[in-house]
Formats: structure tokens, C-alpha cells, sequence
């Protein structure tokens, strides 16, 4: 998750932002995040993603780390500055408005958003775009209402760079995938953010399916995907 190292008087920077990564706990929630989200995305090998709010793209290097062709997008110059300075494969980096994505129909097999929408207001829009722009699947990655990370975190209007971010429960995440289409999935992780021995330890026992994880995902295909798919066989 990509906020869950703020302070309230933290000045976030592209530098910080992706050190956090580099600490002990902010590797394991990123690890654990990134793994639930390749596991629900599937893709196939050189299957071509996009990152709508790719930050500092530690996401979206992971994903090129995998062999796949990905390009990330975000409205903040600096982040993509810093993403584009520390590729590790042939990552297209992009200064984009995730409401007006700048591609043609389908161009992407996959598209996720890991926590980018909820800082838009305008979520639907952005999810229209990715649909426009996807061929098969979309991930999302949002901050969950129903979890120890919200009530720690999110509430009054939230504290740190949580300020001003939408919670989504997960009848409102399922709202979210009704616009996407089929094969709809959520699931969750984070349960204990404190990130020590006894959150490794739960998050080891506890099932994704539990939705009362700080970290929400929300999967599902492409509507028609699925007629297309039953066609070819």
C-alpha cells in the first residue's frame, strides 16, 4: 500500500515515498500487497499493463520484473521523474490524468490502480477509462472502511497522507467492479498494519477472503471477455 508509512508531519517526497519500501515493514506490505495482486491479475507471460497512479513505479517495476511489457501513469511530475530514473526494464513512464487516459481502445492486456483512486473523485471516470483502454482484466487496490488500518488512520477526515482519502467498504467495492464486467473477486491483506512478527504471523493464518484487511482488492474481467473467450472454444 502506497500511504501506510505517512506521519502527520511528514513532507512526502518521490525519495521518502519509495524508501519506505526499502524499510523492513514497508517491504513485507508491499511484498504481501504486491503478491495478492498478481495472483487475482493472472497474467500471461509478455502481456502488456498498465499502473494508473504508478507513484514512483514500485509496483510497476515489480510487474516488469516479471516479464511483463508495463507502462505507468501519473498526474504528479515528480513521481514520474523519479520512476523513469529508476527503471529496471523497459518501463514506458507517462505524466497523464487518469480521467483522460492518453491511449487508444484496448491498447493494454491489464490494468490496475493500487490505492490511486482513492484520492479521485471522479472514480468512476477513471474506471470507464481503464475499461476503454483494457483488453482482458482490472485490479484495483483501495483503503478498506472495514479494517484496524481505517481506525487507526482514516477516520475524521484521516491524519497524514491518509487526509482526505475515500475508504471503500466492500459492498462499495463490489459497487466498483459492477461497472467493470465479469468474473468479479475480492479479496484483502494487511490485517495487523503494525507490520511486526505478530501481523506476519496472522496474515500467514488468516484467509485473503476475510475482507477486513487495510488493503482491498477488487478484480474482475473485462465485460465480453468472457463471450469472446467461450467463442473460441
Amino acid at each position: 500500500m502506497r500511504l501506510l508509512h505517512s506521519s502527520a508531519t511528514m513532507i512526502l517526497t518521490a525519495d521518502s515515498y519509495d524508501a519506505w519500501y526499502r524499510t523492513d515493514r514497508g517491504g513485507w506490505i508491499g511484498e504481501t500487497e504486491y503478491r495478492l495482486i498478481y495472483r487475482y491479475l493472472q497474467p500471461h507471460g509478455g502481456a502488456t499493463l498498465l499502473d494508473v497512479g504508478c507513484g514512483t513505479g514500485y509496483f510497476t517495476r515489480r510487474f516488469a520484473q516479471e516479464g511483463l511489457t508495463v507502462s505507468g501513469i501519473d498526474s504528479d511530475g515528480t513521481m514520474i521523474d523519479y520512476a523513469r530514473a529508476h527503471r529496471v526494464a523497459n518501463e514506458n513512464y507517462q505524466q497523464a490524468d487518469a480521467r483522460q487516459l492518453p491511449f487508444a481502445d484496448k491498447s493494454f492486456d491489464y490494468s490496475v490502480a493500487i490505492t490511486s483512486l482513492c484520492f479521485i473523485a471522479e472514480q468512476q471516470q477513471v474506471i470507464a477509462e481503464m475499461i476503454r483502454v483494457t483488453r482482458t482484466r482490472i485490479v484495483l487496490g483501495l483503503l478498506n472502511h472495514h479494517s484496524l488500518l481505517y481506525w487507526q488512520k482514516g477516520r475524521r477526515g484521516g491524519s497524514g497522507a491518509y487526509r482526505g482519502a475515500f475508504w471503500h467498504s466492500p459492498h462499495e467495492a463490489r459497487e466498483l467492479l459492477q461497472q467493470i464486467g465479469v468474473h468479479q473477486e475480492l479479496s484483502s491483506a494487511i490485517f495487523l498494519p503494525s507490520g511486526g512478527r505478530t501481523a506476519r504471523g496472522i496474515e500467514l493464518m488468516l484467509p485473503n477472503i476475510i475482507l477486513c484487511g487495510g488493503f482491498l482488492l477488487a478484480a474482475a474481467s473485462v465485460a465480453g471477455q468472457e463471450s469472446m473467450d467461450r467463442g473460441e472454444k
